[in-house]
């Protein structure tokens, strides 16, 4: 098999991000023109300036955002570079682009309800997927690399959460309608939690304690039976100031029944905890 040159490997990586980029632009217009915009929610970002201008005086959706945008790919240039740049110029036109034809289709609801959830679900989908491309599509994105060039100990999601309820209020006080807010909240609620699945995952892990004297046959039986390893560990109980071995195991959630049951048929006084782990990374996992 031929070995790929450092430019044909660059090549791929660049086309694949642009790929990345366009279906998460995609994504982010369907949430917004076919859910938040005909129900007048915003999911925050320049997106919530545009739909006040959208009601106030026609302009398109799409348009608007690109025009907010100019100026910050501008000082994205000076501060923080070339590349950063130009991908948010790609994410913003793709995005400016699909909201303005997916705007001139019908809405899917107008149950605001049932439009904050999916409207948010589909812009957090959409984001997470042009962030992986390590892109943005403009608005509170760049204005975050753009701050912290002046101040990078300032935290990129404060900075954005504190954009974001300021617009939402703005949508809030020229719609008149408090709920418009309380909607929009959760809509940029979700966007957030879809990206947080988008790049962590959804596969929550298992770590769970066993106290127990039979701590050897439980840990035999937990890797006969399932394949997974377990690790020792020295404790010492602080009532009976008794020395005791205690296993600690790294389980998917669908294990943990089993462990459990392992560990109770061969101590039926085994002493167990079970918390969770965000994520796990190694042999057996990740």
């Amino acid at each position: 098999m031929k070995k790929l040159t450092r430019k044909q490997i660059l090549v791929r990586k660049y086309f694949k991000e642009f790929i990345e980029i366009i279906i998460g632009s995609l994504l982010m217009a369907a949430g917004t023109s076919l859910f938040l915009l005909p129900n007048q929610l915003s999911s925050g970002g320049f997106a919530g300036i545009a739909t006040i201008i959208y009601y106030l005086f026609g302009l398109p959706l799409g348009t608007t955002i690109l025009i907010l945008n100019i100026p910050l790919f501008i000082l994205t240039i000076i501060r923080v570079g070339k590349e950063t740049a130009i991908k948010g110029l790609i994410g913003t036109i793709a995005l400016s682009v699909f909201i303005d034809i997916l705007e001139k289709f019908e809405p899917l609801t107008e149950d605001r309800f049932l439009a904050c959830i999916y409207g948010g679900m589909l812009v957090g989908l959409g984001t997470a997927i042009v962030l992986k491309a390590n892109a943005s599509t403009g608005g509170t994105d760049l204005l975050t690399y753009i701050v912290r060039s002046y101040k990078p100990t300032y935290r990129a999601s404060s900075l954005i959460v504190i954009i974001d309820t300021a617009i939402v209020l703005l949508n809030v006080i020229f719609f008149k309608e408090i709920e418009i807010g309380l909607y929009s909240a959760i809509a940029i609620y979700l966007n957030g939690k879809m990206i947080d699945i988008v790049f962590e995952g959804i596969y929550f892990t298992k770590t769970m304690f066993i106290v127990s004297n039979k701590y050897k046959e439980i840990s035999q039986e937990i890797g006969k039976e399932l394949g997974r390893g377990s690790t020792a560990i020295y404790a010492k109980g602080m009532y009976t100031r008794e020395k005791k071995m205690m296993l600690w195991c790294v389980a998917s959630r669908g294990e943990v029944a089993k462990i459990k049951q392992i560990a109770e048929e061969i101590d039926p006084k085994a002493f167990i905890v079970i918390s969770s782990a965000r994520e796990a990374w190694g042999k057996g996992f990740k």
